[in-house]
C-alpha cells in the first residue's frame, strides 16, 4: 500500500485539519461534519480534516437510507429515552451512548469503495493494535441496511479476534471527495441495547482500551500516520457554528412519523 499518491500527488493538498471536540446535539453532530465535508471541498490547501466527538444526549442515527422506522423507536423517542437523527451516510442505526465518535474528510481518496475504506481506517487499525486489540475488515461486501449497525459486518466495518464488531463506519461522498464517520464501541448501554434491538448489547471495549484520553491517543496515530500533511489544530468560527446550527434542521428526525 503507498497511502502517499492520494496525498503527494503534485497538487497543492498540504494542510490537515484537527477540529476541536465538541458536545453537540444529533442534528448538529451531523451538520459539523458535512461542512467538514463541504470545506475540503472549496479549499484549495486542506486536504484531510479529523475530528472526535460524543454526542449532548442520548441519539439513535438512521442511515440516509434507512426510511422505515420501527414503531418501538418511535415510542422510546416519545418517551425521551433517545432522540431520533438521520446522517447523511449509509448504513444502518446506531445507537450513540457509551462511545466514541469519529469524522474524517479526505480529499481525492481512491474511488472504488472497498479500496477507500482500506485506506480511511489503516490508522484505527494500527491504532488498536497498540492497544493490544488487533482489529480487521469485516468479510461482506454488502452494506446493505438492516436495523442495528452492530448486529452484522461488512468491509466497512473493523471487527477483533473474537468476531465482535468494535468499529462501524458509513461513508458519504460529494464531487469527489469524502466523508466518513464512524463509531467506536466502548461500554454499550444493556437495557436500552435491548429496548431498541431486542438482542443483547456487544461486549464493551477491553480494559486496555482507554476510556480516558483515548481521543488524544488517536489524534497523534492519525497524524502519525499522515506525516506529509501540516496538522493544524482548528476552533471553529462563531460563523461557522451559525452556519452548524442552521443546517441541523436537515437531519432532525419527526418522532411523530414512522415513514420519513
Amino acid at each position: 500500500m503507498n497511502k502517499d499518491k492520494y496525498i503527494d500527488n503534485g497538487l497543492a493538498y498540504k494542510e490537515g485539519q484537527i477540529i476541536n471536540s465538541l458536545r453537540l446535539n444529533g442534528p448538529e453532530q451531523m451538520a459539523c461534519d458535512e461542512m467538514m465535508l463541504e470545506s475540503i471541498n472549496q479549499s484549495k490547501d486542506i486536504s484531510m480534516s479529523l475530528r472526535f466527538y460524543k454526542w449532548e444526549g442520548v441519539w439513535l442515527s438512521l442511515g440516509y437510507h434507512q426510511k422505515k422506522i420501527p414503531s418501538k423507536w418511535i415510542d422510546l423517542a416519545k418517551e425521551k429515552k433517545i432522540n431520533l437523527v438521520r446522517r447523511p451516510s449509509g448504513g444502518s442505526a446506531v445507537l450513540h451512548s457509551g462511545g466514541l465518535t469519529y469524522s474524517m474528510a479526505w480529499k481525492s481518496p481512491p474511488r472504488k469503495k472497498r479500496q477507500s475504506y482500506f485506506e480511511a481506517s489503516q490508522w484505527l487499525i494500527k491504532s488498536f493494535s497498540e492497544m493490544d486489540c488487533p482489529l480487521g475488515f469485516g468479510s461482506s461486501d454488502s452494506i446493505t441496511p438492516t436495523g442495528n449497525c452492530f448486529s452484522s459486518s461488512s468491509i466497512a466495518d473493523l471487527i477483533d479476534a473474537h468476531g465482535n464488531k468494535r468499529i462501524g463506519s458509513a461513508q458519504y461522498w460529494r464531487k469527489g471527495n469524502l466523508l466518513q464517520h464512524g463509531e467506536i464501541l466502548l461500554d454499550p448501554p444493556s437495557g436500552l441495547w435491548r429496548d431498541l434491538f431486542d438482542s443483547p448489547p456487544p461486549e464493551p471495549a477491553p480494559k486496555n482500551i482507554p476510556r480516558t484520553g483515548l481521543i488524544e491517543f488517536l489524534t497523534k496515530q492519525f497524524i502519525a500516520y499522515w506525516p506529509k500533511l501540516n496538522w493544524i489544530p482548528t476552533e471553529l468560527r462563531e460563523d461557522e457554528l451559525t452556519h452548524i446550527l442552521k443546517n441541523s434542521n436537515n437531519y432532525f428526525v419527526n418522532s411523530s412519523n414512522s415513514c420519513l
